[in-house]
């Protein structure tokens, strides 16, 4: 049988309330842990920029959670890092980490058994040891050649036992090294971009023109002595909503639609004999082959169309695509 509470025992004012109260708890946290942020913070991106190796994130229980993310928002941006579980560690991935790696470990209590474990050994490689925790005097604090304090004035949980305000206090410190690293490195998007391939922003800034558009014999093109229906013709064959009209070398004229098509048959213009030179639109929007995807995409909502040819530095006809391209490649 479902749980069921006693009446009016937790009513929507009060759960309401219960929620809005941990936002303010850890809106004040996360203000006195970024106001506290100073010359350590500074030491440990300089140390970590001079390091030779990458950036090892440990941490147990809800610290190993952060420290997990910490490590995967690093090397998402230009610090190569990965996590390494601390009670692994002691039993054979301690191999992992090299003397050139820069080891961060995280641990509110600074007291992580399990991290303790390690010190000597990583004293002993000689690697350098940030530690993010919430106590200063803490014993992982102390041993560590560089401590970055998250101390809180106090968890959201009402019983002060769940990692709460301290975890996203911790969160927003791995956030801030990362950013700074970041602006360093001088990391760019298109650099943001290369790591992750198969996102979304990823397409968006890393897919050409190029690879979306229909080239070749896919692409839809007529002479410009050809009729209104050898054109419409070719607009059936390549299922793109358009053919270009070129000249005998190649170079664009205009464009003719579904659109411009409905726009002549209003006008009774005759198929079987109008030159399509004559209803075609002239001076259409064009990109080049090495834009971006999602410049298409912009120029195509900005004038409210759902094609364009693509040309060369000489105004010559390579491709064509239409919305639909852009749709496929998810690009928008």
């Amino acid at each position: 049988m479902p749980h069921t509470l006693p009446p009016n025992q937790f009513d929507n004012t009060r759960l309401i309330a219960s929620g809005r109260r941990v936002f303010e708890i850890e809106t004040r946290a996360l203000t006195a842990v970024g106001a506290d942020i100073g010359a350590a913070f500074g030491d440990a991106c300089q140390r970590i920029l001079m390091s030779r190796g990458r950036v090892v994130a440990i941490g147990m229980g809800k610290s190993g959670h952060i420290a997990r993310k910490i490590a995967a928002t690093l090397a998402s941006t230009g610090t190569p890092a990965f996590y390494v579980h601390p009670g692994e560690a002691g039993h054979g991935d301690l191999g992992m980490i090299t003397d050139a790696d820069a080891v961060l470990a995280v641990s509110y209590s600074g007291e992580s058994d399990e991290i303790l474990t390690l010190l000597p050994v990583l004293k002993r490689q000689g690697n350098l040891l940030i530690a993010i925790t919430g106590r200063p005097r803490s014993t992982l604090a102390r041993e560590a050649d560089v401590h970055l304090d998250v101390a809180v004035p106090a968890e959201a949980c009402p019983l002060d036992l769940a990692p709460t305000s301290s975890t996203t206090a911790t969160l927003a410190m791995g956030d801030a090294l990362a950013v700074a690293l970041l602006e360093a490195r001088g990391f760019t998007a298109d650099d943001f971009a290369r790591s992750h391939p198969a996102g979304s922003l990823g397409r968006r800034l890393l897919l050409r023109i190029a690879d979306v558009m229909h080239a070749g014999e896919d692409l839809p093109r007529v002479r410009a002595e050809a009729t209104v229906r050898e054109a419409l013709a070719e607009i059936t064959r390549k299922h793109l909503g358009m053919t270009a009209i070129i000249d005998a070398e190649g170079r664009l004229l205009g464009i003719f639609t579904d659109g411009d098509l409905r726009r002549a048959l209003d006008n009774g213009v005759d198929v079987r004999q109008t030159p399509i030179t004559d209803v075609m639109t002239r001076h259409p929007k064009t990109v080049h082959p090495e834009q971006l995807a999602v410049e298409a995409a912009q120029l195509m909502e900005t004038h409210k169309i759902s094609g364009l040819v693509v040309v060369d530095p000489g105004n010559r006809a390579i491709g064509a695509l239409n919305i639909h391209d852009l749709l496929q490649a998810r690009v928008v």
